[in-house]
């Protein structure tokens, strides 16, 4: 007895986007486990460095402070500009190399807050971060014009805490630090949109995993500002 076309064309597309699926699913994984490992050497790095009391006077009682503030976002043009003349490995050598300057940058909270509010804020900064990416993850809403408009916030919110750094308004940076967690909330969902559908146009086992490294950059950088800001706004100073 013939089989139905129809039949062997939906089997087809069905197991064509299991493949798909499955895919998918190891690449995102890609991307989170990239992003937690780097998370985790930032954490580590930042907590060891201000364990040193040389080692932060060194850093932040010289001129060095500005190098290693703006090193990481050197990094950040560098492998955005640069990425599609790399190499896979060249690209996670220097994913590596900036979330070590992070947390040499980022030594200071410890000093700063204390361990137990760092702690808190960094558990309800995972819960949130999990929760926006999980919904820009499987929403099959388009995200793009929403996430237009956070970038246009995003470039006034760095003007805005460019202007503060002069005139250290405390209502203002209040103002800033929420404004900045509503929107690294939304770039959250949006950049995890945006890196799934880069999944479709990466050819090979090469691009896929340099797409994979800059996504992990992406989501970090979501993740750390949320962070930061939240810290801003609910952490205990010491």
């Amino acid at each position: 007895m013939a089989l139905d076309p129809r039949l062997q064309v939906a089997s087809h597309s069905t197991g064509s986007a299991a493949i798909i699926d499955e895919g998918l699913r190891t690449y995102m994984l890609r991307v989170y486990n990239y992003m937690a490992a780097g998370l985790a050497v930032t954490g580590i790095i930042a907590y060891l460095t201000s364990q040193s009391p040389q080692l932060m006077a060194s850093i932040y009682g010289t001129p060095l402070m500005w190098v290693v503030m703006l090193a990481p976002l050197g990094l950040v043009i560098f492998m955005s500009a640069r990425i599609n003349k790399m190499s896979a490995a060249s690209a996670q050598a220097t994913f590596w190399a900036f979330s070590a300057l992070m947390g040499l940058s980022l030594a200071y909270i410890f000093i700063v807050y204390t361990g137990a509010s760092i702690t808190r804020v960094f558990f309800i900064t995972t819960s949130m971060f999990a929760g926006m990416s999980l919904y820009g993850y499987t929403t099959k809403r388009d995200l793009s014009g929403i996430g237009s408009f956070l970038i246009m916030g995003l470039i006034g919110l760095i003007v805005a805490s460019i202007v503060n750094i002069f005139l250290q308004s405390s209502a203002m940076h209040w103002a800033i630090s929420v404004i900045g967690v509503l929107i690294f909330v939304g770039l959250t969902a949006y950049d995890t949109q945006k890196i799934r559908q880069m999944y479709s146009e990466a050819d090979g086992a090469e691009l896929e995993s340099k797409k994979s490294i800059m996504g992990a950059l992406t989501l970090y950088l979501d993740f750390i500002n949320l962070f930061l800001f939240m810290l801003r706004l609910f952490g205990n100073r010491d």
